[in-house]
Order: C-alpha cells, then structure tokens, then sequence
C-alpha cells in the first residue's frame, strides 16, 4: 500500500532546500511505495512553532537539534523513543559520537545526521616562522602564547560584540577542565554556579587573561570583524566553528598559511568531549505514518546517505563509516568529531535561553573586567535557581 511520508523540516535557505530536496527524491527511489511530503519553514519561524506542531497536527518527522535542545519536547511527552531504529540498523558504532547526546533516560530519540567542528584555526606560517608546534596540552598552549607575545603576536583574536563567541571558550574550557558530563548537568541546571569546579574553569580562564592571550577591544568587533587581527598576522589563533574557513581562504590565508588543531587537554584523566552543534532527525508522539518515518531515519544514518547528504550542506556527516571532501579542515574535524568523547552542542543550545542569555553576558563581561567573578558567578546563581 502507498504510504504518506509527512516532513517538517527547517532548510529553507538554498543549500540546505537543495540537499534536503535531493534526499527525499533519493528516498523516494529506493522506496517506490512511500510518496513524501516534504514542508520547508524559515529557521526562526520553525523554532516558534515546533512545539505548536508537535502538541497538535504532528509531521511524521521533524527536523531539530541533539542534547538539551532535544529534552525538553522528551520530558513533555512530544517525541517517539527510536531505539528500535538504533539497534535494527547497528547505529551505536556508527553514530557512536553523538550517542549520547541523543539519549535521554536511557532511549534514543531521533537520528543525527549533520554536524560542525569548533577548534583553533591558526597562522601555520606563523607558528612555523617562530618553530611553534601545534600545542596538545595546557602547558604547551600557554608556551606558545609567550612565545608569540614575545614575539609581538597577539596569541588569540576573538569578537566580543555579540557574546554568544564567549560562549566557545567557556565551553572549550570546561570541557577540558570538569568534562562532558559536569557540562552537560551544569548546562542543564543541576549544578550551582557558585559550585568550586565552576571557579577552576574561570581559573584557568584568567591564565589565560593574565598572559595577554586576547587582542585587546575585542568588545567591539563581531566574529567577522574579529577575523582581521589573523589575516594581518597580528593574532595568531583563534577558537571558532568551521564556518571561519571561507572568509579566510577568500582572504588569501589559504594552504600553508591556515592550520587546524585540537583545543589542548587540560586535565589527563578528562576524556576529550568537543563542541559540534547537531541538527538530527525526529519522530513525534502524535506520528500518524510511524512505520516509514522509521524508514526515513534509517536510511537517512546511512553512511552512504550521510555522505551525499553533507556533500550539498558543506558540513561534517555523523556516521563514521562516511566519507567527506578532499578539504583538509573537513577532514581534520571529522576524524575529531568521530573520535570525541561526547559532543556538547554549545552553551546557547545547552542551556534554556535565560541562563545562555545571562551566561553570555557573563562571559563577556568577565573577559573585561575578571576581578568580578564572585558577583557574576552569584548573578548566574540567581538565573539558574529562576529557571529551574
């Protein structure tokens, strides 16, 4: 019997509309009875009106986004458990990295299928005019910050303008200094602001203020802007998502000028979690086509799928049995990303808007003036303690 597939989904700008369109036309082939309806809705549209959707006239999948994004329509009862799809398809292995921030209470809840690094780019010529290796531990990267600051180098660019930057290195250190779960349970709530091992992360964060690592007014610039200070050689690294590479390249800092690394390990018993925001595939509770919305998320894991299906995104697939561009960046972080501990998905999906709105503001403000860490870490105290 001829079956109607219904898809929300929110890759309404023209490449992700191509890829998506591409990928049900692909679907539809290897599965002639399943007949799709495929509906594309503004990113910010979709994101007020998921939760409308989901309480009444349900698709049969919904497009959203990994980890605490993801729990909230879990704990109201929105979403279908998949873990039937997991074990079936043997997408533990496979999708290993982004295992965890798919389960909730011990099921699986939808299917990854796209992701993005964040690292430390870096003037490659730089380094290697000064003899600097690529840094893979706290003592190393502080080395060649002085090494580079003795140089006259600025080690780290960043644009504060729009805080939500801040939000990269707060995680990046806590990843390293606390780990994946404490931030997850600290994005979540379920730790206090004030909590001690909070403060070592904002340690380690003042080291780094201490020693001049951050080109100076970075209030003022944007991520963009911030780019600047690394294409004039004025800065060296800087911590950011994969979509920094373009304006780069287009620069001129394209081949031997440009690396990529691995924030340094702080800690050497703390595995290394990364940041890698990931959109994922859902089936909601009120479903009325559940069996071939089943289908659709299997085939979509797939490493073949994910392969061609990231090709038109120009981002990183999840499976690990994928394969993606000849781009050295993309390959870098798809064997990180595959290889990860656990994936935090950033502070501002981690987190209910109310503590990333304050915890941002925070951040930033700490990076200026570091001497009022108490009465900020009490301002997000009293956020947190509102929220939940």
């Amino acid at each position: 019997m001829a079956g109607d597939l219904v898809i929300y989904s929110n890759a309404a700008d023209p490449a992700p509309k191509a890829a998506f369109e591409t990928l049900v036309k692909d679907f539809e082939t290897a599965n002639p009875d399943i007949k799709v309806k495929l509906t594309l809705f503004d990113a910010e549209n979709y994101k007020t009106t998921i939760r409308n959707f989901l309480s009444a006239e349900a698709p049969d999948v919904a497009n959203w986004y990994a980890g605490n994004r993801m729990k909230p329509f879990v704990d109201g009862g929105l979403l279908e458990p998949v873990d039937d799809v997991w074990a079936e398809n043997k997408l533990d292995d496979q999708l290993k990295s982004a295992a965890a921030s798919m389960t909730v209470d011990g099921k699986k809840w939808g299917v990854p299928y796209t992701y993005y690094q964040w690292g430390i780019y870096y003037r490659k010529d730089i380094f290697n005019q000064l003899g600097i290796a690529e840094p893979r531990t706290w003592e190393e990267f502080k080395a060649a910050g002085a090494k580079l600051k003795a140089n006259g180098v600025t080690p780290l660019t960043i644009g504060t303008k729009f805080p939500w930057t801040t939000a990269g290195v707060f995680d990046y250190l806590d990843l390293r200094t606390n780990g994946f779960d404490f931030h997850n349970d600290l994005t979540a709530g379920k730790i206090a602001w004030t909590d001690e091992r909070v403060r070592k992360t904002f340690a380690n964060w003042k080291e780094l203020l201490d020693a001049g690592f951050f080109i100076e007014n970075h209030t003022a610039y944007g991520w963009q802007e911030a780019l600047a200070p690394m294409i004039q050689g004025t800065a060296a690294m800087y911590l950011m998502a994969h979509f920094c590479v373009p304006p780069l390249r287009e620069a001129g800092i394209t081949g031997d000028k440009l690396g990529f690394f691995q924030f340094p390990e702080i800690s050497p018993d703390i595995p290394m979690a990364e940041d890698a925001p990931t959109d994922s595939l859902h089936i909601p509770a009120r479903a009325k086509n559940k069996t071939d919305a089943k289908k659709f998320l299997a085939y979509v894991a797939r490493p073949d799928v994910q392969t061609r299906l990231n090709a038109g995104l120009g981002q990183l697939p999840v499976n690990s049995g994928s394969t993606v561009a000849d781009d050295p960046f993309l390959q870098a972080g798809f064997k990180m990303l595959a290889n990860a501990a656990g994936l935090a998905q950033f502070f501002d999906r981690d987190s209910p808007p109310e503590i990333a709105q304050a915890g941002t503001e925070a951040f930033q403000e700490f990076m200026v003036k570091p001497d009022r860490l108490d009465a900020l870490l009490e301002r997000m105290e009293r956020v947190r303690k509102k929220a939940y």
